[in-house]
């Protein structure tokens, strides 16, 4: 399977102006091309292929006064930008003719150099490489130092240099590696997600939610009102934006450490591992969209689903409309729904008392190991029995 791993990048100044050189050249690309394309279908041509954009837009725009610095920069550069395009067309026609599954895919828009996020991306065929020192060297830019968390398993295919909103570097690269399967566990569990609690397994423990972005509150407004009062295109206000840029990029990063520590101990200790599909778009429309977003629920069921497959474990996902809620996991019975309010309940057929949480991951737990065993051959149909008394049935003498 392909991973990403990401290491942050520390460029010099020569550096940077080069990369800021690199990610205007792939800008550029992008949008030429994109325009090209506009333009001919307007005027009701047909499809420009992708071989004659790139000859028009590259090979035949460098010979041109007006694109010729784009030879300054790494030609795999513009060559990755151009597929950029491609692929977002391609997305964009599956989602039209309904070949592409999931929400539908808006046409590609031109590219701003006002963008918080500017990217460039190296292939093999750029030959970038990791020096005997530990740097990245990039063509037409150099060597780069790189701060190494970890050892890289295997060669990277491709890097992905990025720079974020707070000014950062990051160098992402893609690697295939090798199935890594963990010793069997005999636990299972169900996970419900909330806001109250970030989680709630079925064995009874709760995963208290950090709300970073809730306690960093304070010092965002603060610094959200200081950008707003410095003058448009001033050093001064460049300087404000990022100061806040930075503060947001720790809320980001907190957020996703915690993420990954609480998936990872999941998926060390449990053989299977269920969740339910939550609606987040749906929720992040309502009034506690600031704490859906601050949860992160998205984020986190993803790095489940792939460490489950990289580590030998099951993970599947229960259907959002399944009534967790209202079920006791003890009877069975089913007690309607209940308003957000209500977090502890007594079951009116059985007696029990549940926690509204810690019962809805119960039969998560339960209804996904249903589905397993249904997926995995198990019959679903009951045997023969004795017909009840008084059933109907056919009479001798009917027609």
């Amino acid at each position: 399977m392909r991973l990403r791993y990401n290491f942050r990048l520390y460029p010099t100044a020569g550096q940077r102006a080069a990369l800021a050189r690199a990610f205007g050249c792939a800008r550029v690309v992008f949008n030429d091309g994109l325009r090209i394309r506009q333009d001919a279908h307007a005027a009701g041509l047909p499809y420009i292929s992708d071989g004659e954009l790139s000859k028009r837009v590259i090979t035949e725009a460098k010979k041109t006064p007006e694109r010729s610095w784009l030879g300054e920069v790494s030609a795999v550069v513009l060559q990755q930008a151009l597929a950029d395009l491609n692929a977002a067309y391609r997305n964009f026609f599956a989602s039209v003719t309904g070949t592409r599954k999931g929400p539908k895919v808006a046409p590609p828009r031109f590219r701003s150099k006002k963008d918080n996020r500017q990217a460039i991306r190296f292939t093999r065929n750029a030959r970038f490489a990791i020096t005997d020192g530990g740097k990245l060297r990039l063509p037409k830019i150099g060597d780069v130092r790189v701060r190494w968390s970890r050892n890289l398993p295997a060669e990277p295919s491709s890097v992905t240099v990025v720079r974020d909103a707070a000014g950062r570097y990051f160098a992402s690269f893609v690697v295939e590696v090798a199935p890594e399967p963990l010793p069997e566990a005999d636990a299972e569990v169900g996970i419900d997600l909330g806001l109250a609690a970030f989680a709630v397994l079925s064995d009874g423990r709760k995963v208290d939610s950090p709300r970073f972005l809730r306690r960093a509150e304070r010092k965002l407004r603060k610094a959200q009102r200081a950008l707003s009062r410095k003058q448009q295109g001033s050093k001064n206000r460049e300087k404000a934006r990022l100061r806040l840029a930075r503060a947001h990029a720790r809320v980001a990063d907190a957020r996703r450490d915690f993420h990954h520590q609480t998936s990872t101990r999941i998926i060390r200790e449990n053989q299977a591992v269920y969740a339910e599909d939550l609606a987040v778009n749906g929720l992040a429309r309502t009034r506690l969209a600031k704490s859906v977003h601050d949860a992160g629920w998205a984020a986190f069921l993803a790095m489940l689903e792939y460490k489950a497959a990289r580590h030998g474990r099951h993970f599947a996902r229960i259907g959002r409309f399944r009534p967790t809620s209202q079920v006791c996991s003890a009877c069975g019975g089913k007690d309607g729904p209940k308003p957000l309010h209500v977090r502890a309940w007594t079951c009116s057929h059985c007696g029990t008392s549940h926690d509204r949480d810690l019962n809805a991951a119960k039969n998560i737990l339960a209804a996904g190991r249903a589905e397993r065993r249904n997926a995995c051959g198990a019959g679903v149909r009951p045997g023969p029995a004795l017909a009840a008394g008084g059933e109907a049935g056919t009479h001798r003498g009917a027609a």
